[in-house]
């Protein structure tokens, strides 16, 4: 491998973050026997949730989450088993509530990004439920048919967390820059541009993801030839007041 001599596009602020490839360390997890890990987003740097990614060397049986602790897991490459009659595959996506049984086993080779947090329950817990990106209908963002949104979970306020699959066709960009309360984290899927994250402006890329915490101006714009897509995380459907 040739060194890059100190150089990376990485760079870690106090309210958001871009993690690029050249600088993911991987690391091995207890209970985890045949997973390798790259955590990019964690509590220690101020978000309220965890995200990982995963590659896997062997098969793998996931232990279950920490009590309280709910899942979101989209398959990049490979496969994965919830149960016995139950296989996900490359672009496949499931939600695991708190406390879920599901027996999760990894192929060797597979790739995941994973998503936990602490679950605010309004009311029941909603069951598990799994789907593919390719099954859910997009919808234009506003009215704009250039940039697609695909809704993962259903709007329903028994979930406290929101992911979308964002697509913009190139030169699309959103409307105007977001400020809000809610936190998001990112992985690029495909294409790129040009993210703004408060005062800064990052050129992205596939592979590459993103840590907005609260109230930090967002806003994006697709360059290339190709549509840019990316997977969204945020928590939804409950006060800024509420404690995670």
């Amino acid at each position: 491998m040739t060194p890059n001599f100190g150089a990376t596009r990485s760079d870690i602020r106090s309210r958001h973050a871009l993690l690029t490839p050249e600088s993911h360390e991987w690391i091995i997890q207890p209970g985890w026997e045949g997973a390798e890990f790259s955590c990019l987003i964690s509590p220690d740097m101020g978000a309220k949730f965890a995200m990982f990614l995963l590659r896997f060397p062997a098969d793998c049986m996931a232990p279950p989450a920490l009590p309280g602790v709910a899942r979101f897991l989209l398959c990049l490459e490979g496969e994965f088993q919830l149960d016995a009659s139950t296989t996900l595959n490359t672009g496949d996506f499931a939600f695991l509530p708190p406390e879920d049984t599901a027996a999760l086993r990894i192929t060797q080779g597979s790739r995941l990004v994973l998503f936990e947090w602490c679950f605010l329950a309004s009311g029941p817990v909603p069951a598990a439920l799994h789907g593919s990106v390719d099954a859910v209908t997009g919808q234009p963002l506003r009215g704009n048919d250039w940039l697609i949104v695909q809704k993962l979970l259903p709007t329903d306020p028994a979930f406290d967390a929101e992911f979308n699959v964002m697509t913009f066709h190139p030169g699309a960009s959103l409307a105007y820059v977001e400020t809000h309360f809610m936190e998001h984290g990112l992985l690029f899927l495909d294409g790129g541009g040009v993210y703004r994250l408060d005062d800064r402006w990052y050129p992205v890329e596939a592979g590459d993801a993103i840590w907005m915490g609260p109230h930090v101006p967002q806003w994006f714009g697709a360059l290339g030839r190709t549509p840019a897509r990316y997977l969204i995380y945020k928590n939804y459907n409950r006060s800024p007041l509420a404690r995670r």
